[in-house]
């Protein structure tokens, strides 16, 4: 397992991370992701491991903190081979000051976690909205006490957009707090607007990706085909309605040059996207997810190897898209903005 360093940090993570969405399955939206168990769990490390695949990404609601405990205790006497990446910000309870990322509810969050996770310190610790209410000052003053009391190495964020990120680097340069070096952000070969504004910022600012829903939200599994019905098992039945849209032509006309690479190749369509994924700008790592031991195996299939210059042009093509203005619009002066991809 090759490893990058995220964003501009001497911190080194492996080029696949293992998303623990599957953990717990507590409710509706997190059952039809998955329901792994504890021992299962173990298991499902222990290759990841073996593949050299140490980095495992978490949040405090993934079924209401049940992924976090689950995760904790399938790492338990090998906290010194893992590394762990968490997230808060979103509700995690009923009491008032139980969201956002004000120093009350990080500082709660934070020590939560880590009961949770049964360990001392978070390797990443990543806000997972923008919280508008809270000064940016409060939140990153708080991310440095924390830093300092040793509970947390790095911090990052997630779901920002472009001014929300900028606007905390600018914060935390100014009176010397930590900067995010990483942004969990949505990317994949069909949802390419992270490559408008964050992938230059990240470039320009040295914010690494921490690529999220790598597989277009379940789509591009290798299940779904023109003409086809939605697979039964798929999760999509459940979560479709909450994960981003897309027209369904722009989705087959993927998928069709998706199959034409899979026969070129001899991989398979997931392991084709994560692959493009990897050779994309600023992504550090790319969280994968499995319900189970096959499809863990299928997706560590995506490093190892490399899709050619010629491959890779021909999937930009087929997932072209026309970015919302002011990028349309700048893609005209490319003299005075070139493109980052």
């Amino acid at each position: 397992m090759e490893y990058r360093q995220l964003g501009a940090s001497g911190f080194k993570v492996p080029l696949l991370s293992f998303g623990t969405g599957t953990f717990g399955g507590k409710g509706e939206f997190f059952g039809a992701w998955g329901k792994t168990d504890i021992a299962e769990a173990r298991r499902l490390v222990d290759i990841c491991l073996d593949a050299g695949l140490t980095m495992f990404d978490s949040a405090d609601v993934y079924s209401d903190g049940a992924a976090e405990s689950i995760l904790g205790e399938a790492i338990r006497g090998r906290r010194d081979r893992v590394l762990i990446s968490t997230k808060a910000t979103f509700r995690s309870g009923d009491d008032a000051n139980d969201v956002g990322s004000s120093r009350f509810h990080l500082l709660k969050a934070v020590d939560a976690a880590l009961k949770r996770l049964g360990t001392d310190y978070i390797d990443l610790f990543q806000l997972h909205g923008f919280d508008a209410k809270t000064p940016v000052e409060e939140t990153l003053s708080t991310l440095d006490d924390l830093v300092r009391a040793g509970k947390i190495r790095y911090v990052g964020a997630s779901n920002f957009s472009g001014w929300h990120l900028m606007k905390s680097l600018a914060v935390a340069d100014r009176y010397g707090y930590p900067r995010y070096i990483a942004h969990q952000a949505y990317y994949s070969l069909i949802g390419r607007d992270y490559e408008s504004e964050l992938m230059p910022l990240g470039l320009d600012q040295g914010v690494g990706a921490v690529v999220w829903s790598p597989l277009g939200w379940g789509r591009l599994t290798g299940k779904l085909r023109r003409g086809a019905v939605l697979p039964a098992q798929s999760r999509l039945h459940a979560t479709g309605d909450k994960g981003p849209q897309m027209d369904d032509e722009y989705l087959y006309r993927v998928l069709d040059a998706l199959d034409v690479m899979a026969a070129e190749t001899g991989k398979s369509v997931p392991q084709i996207a994560l692959n493009w994924l990897l050779q994309r700008p600023t992504v550090a790592t790319v969280v994968i997810g499995a319900r189970n031991e096959e499809q863990l195996r299928q997706n560590l299939g995506a490093v190892g190897w490399s899709l050619t210059a010629e491959q890779v042009a021909k999937l930009d093509a087929a997932s072209a898209f026309t970015p919302a203005y002011p990028y349309w619009h700048q893609g005209g002066f490319a003299e005075l903005i070139p493109s980052p991809v």
